[in-house]
């Protein structure tokens, strides 16, 4: 690790991966250390309204997000701006930056831009922007989106109707969202607010091998709508 890294995660401990993505070589990721990660001496952590216990989790690399990555590197993006929402260490937003695609990595965390430029460094690349995504606040700037992705985003009871209505506020009238989930019984609520916001449902079951030996069972949710389908509602 540089002394440049040090500095920027000051008070946290932190880990070098190199994770493998499907048919498209390696990204190179700076993460905490582990889940025990957790300094605020500035108070960020209240105000952003994250407690101790899941102030560390968006600076790990879980199975779901190395999912989306692997997804993001095949999928077609037709020229469509990419937002990912709730996007950690942003690991699919650099795969799709590496391919050439528009895309805005979104996170409330108030570290995920620190990681996310150590990241970019790490690999060779800049220019990939980042927003602050809050998805019961006001986001500012962040704007509309073709393509919407995320991956285990519905860990909590009230996260489907957050989630939905954040992708309400930021997706274009025609839109496709995909997020990776790990068989969490809370996407059943999200496809029901997902239908009554004109999006048309659909679910795919997962089981890959990841790069580090573990088996990854889950589903793809996939959401579409089209100016058709928004005018049928």
């Amino acid at each position: 690790m540089t002394p440049r890294l040090f500095r920027i995660m000051s008070g946290y401990r932190v880990k070098l991966h190199r994770v493998a993505v499907a048919g498209g070589g390696d990204v190179q990721i700076c993460s905490l250390l582990d889940r025990q990660q957790y300094a605020d001496p500035f108070g960020e952590a209240e105000a952003a309204g994250i407690s101790p216990a899941c102030w560390p989790l968006f600076g790990q690399i879980w199975p779901s997000g190395r999912q989306l990555a692997d997804l993001m590197q095949s999928w077609v993006f037709g020229g469509r701006s990419v937002l990912e929402m709730g996007c950690g260490l942003a690991l699919a937003s650099l795969v799709v930056h590496r391919r050439g695609g528009d895309v805005t990595a979104s996170d409330c965390h108030p570290l995920a831009e620190s990681f996310l430029r150590v990241n970019l460094s790490l690999n060779g690349m800049s220019g990939l922007e980042f927003r602050v995504g809050h998805w019961t606040r006001e986001n500012p700037g962040l704007g509309k989106f073709g393509l919407i992705i995320g991956s285990d985003l519905l860990y909590e009871r009230n996260h489907p109707e957050q989630v939905a209505a954040f992708i309400e506020l930021h997706a274009s009238r025609e839109a496709e969202v995909l997020i990776i989930d790990p068989n969490r019984s809370n996407r059943l609520a999200l496809h029901h607010h997902m239908r009554r916001l004109g999006f048309l449902v659909d679910e795919t079951a997962l089981e890959a091998m990841l790069d580090d030996g573990h088996l990854f069972r889950g589903r793809l949710l996939r959401y579409r709508r089209s100016v058709r389908s928004v005018k049928r509602v």
